[in-house]
């Protein structure tokens, strides 16, 4: 009897070396579910970093408990904390955070631990920098005149739009557009990029660095002071990314 098609799982304990584990041993390892959501406790919604969310679910009650839900919706909303609970989901225990959500509540699978990757080493070779007053400014102003309101409706989803466009193309037998190139810009355009989303005219440009420089001399003066009174009294802040 071929065997050939037999498909096997196993765990690696070392390079090339793996632990056969037989189907039944696997289902014995799939936790038994009781369709209920275990609360272990009730928390600040701000204590969980979004960087744990996974997957959203609404929840809705029977017409049994509709009571005890709206109770408890109601409660979590007044004292706004949410719940964390616990419960079997696709085979696998799952952590979630239940929240008043509209009429009823969300609970949404958080990632294990292990499953997130620290900030702290992720943001650990990012240097120290001080960011330019004008850059900063310019920053500002487009951040001030680009300001609106989150509507998920406006997102278009290019890649599947690009599939109908292609379809599309096949049935009428014409050929695919060619897709423009897109050029990444230079780090050092970023000053350039912001002048122009800002709408400042190179024309300007000569006479806002003369004034730019004026304000470095008086600031290189204003720093030269403060250094000479701080000499004596030296602090230091420290602060820890987690």
């Amino acid at each position: 009897m071929s065997r050939r098609n037999t498909k096997t799982k196993g765990f690696e304990i070392d390079n090339g070396h793996y632990i056969i584990i037989d189907p039944d041993e696997v289902a014995a390892a799939i936790p038994e579910s009781n369709k209920t959501l275990e609360i272990e406790a009730f928390i600040p919604c701000s204590d969980v970093d979004d960087v744990y969310f996974d997957k959203p679910y609404y929840l809705t009650p029977d017409k049994m408990g509709s009571d005890a839900f709206v109770a408890l919706r109601d409660g979590m909303r007044k004292s706004k904390v949410a719940a964390i609970a616990r419960a079997v989901l696709f085979r696998r225990m799952r952590t979630v955070l239940i929240r008043p959500h509209g009429k009823g509540l969300i609970a949404t699978t958080l990632n294990y631990d292990y499953e997130v990757r620290s900030s702290k080493k992720a943001f650990e070779e990012m240097p120290k920098i001080k960011v330019d007053a004008e850059m900063l400014e310019l920053a500002k102003h487009i951040i001030s005149t680009k300001k609106g309101d989150f509507d998920p409706a406006t997102f278009d989803d290019r890649y599947e739009a690009a599939l109908e466009e292609m379809v599309k193309a096949k049935i009428e037998g014409k050929a695919m557009p060619k897709r423009k190139k897109v050029e990444a810009s230079k780090p050092n355009d970023l000053l350039a990029a912001l002048r122009e989303s800002a709408g400042m005219m190179k024309a300007t440009d000569k006479p806002k660095r003369t004034a730019a420089n004026a304000n470095a001399g008086a600031s290189r003066q204003r720093a030269t002071r403060g250094a000479a009174k701080s000499t004596s009294s030296k602090t230091a802040q420290q602060r820890k990314a987690s």
